[in-house]
């Protein structure tokens, strides 16, 4: 099975948490690495803006992208969030595997033999 490294961008630092917690208690994602926050510059509505974010790092299985992206859309305090999918094309396996395990629901959280 295919698994995915989804982006996304929180504003502050207790935002990603309260994220990252949830995506990982409702076995949406495997593992979410929240990352130094950092300067982004972007166009907005015609203007150039700057903020402050905090990037997260999601590891997730591909089956489960939508129920995800649909979590972070209706927890996330942007109109328009970051929710970037890239696959992961090559990893180790028995990690690679622990990620589809994790995101099984009632999953042990040991992968298959």
């Amino acid at each position: 099975m295919t698994s995915l490294i989804v982006l996304t961008t929180l504003p502050d630092r207790d935002s990603a948490a309260a994220l990252a917690a949830h995506l990982v208690e409702r076995r949406l994602a495997a593992c979410v690495s929240i990352q130094a926050p950092c300067r982004s510059v972007y166009r907005w509505q015609g203007a150039v803006e700057q903020a402050d974010e905090v990037p997260l790092m999601i590891k997730t299985a591909a089956d489960r992208y939508e129920e995800l992206a649909t979590a972070i859309r209706e927890r996330h305090p942007y109109a328009v969030p970051e929710l970037i999918a890239l696959p992961i094309v090559a990893g180790d396996t028995a990690y690679l595997d622990w990620i589809v395990a994790e995101t099984r629901p009632g999953s042990t959280g040991e992968p298959a033999a």
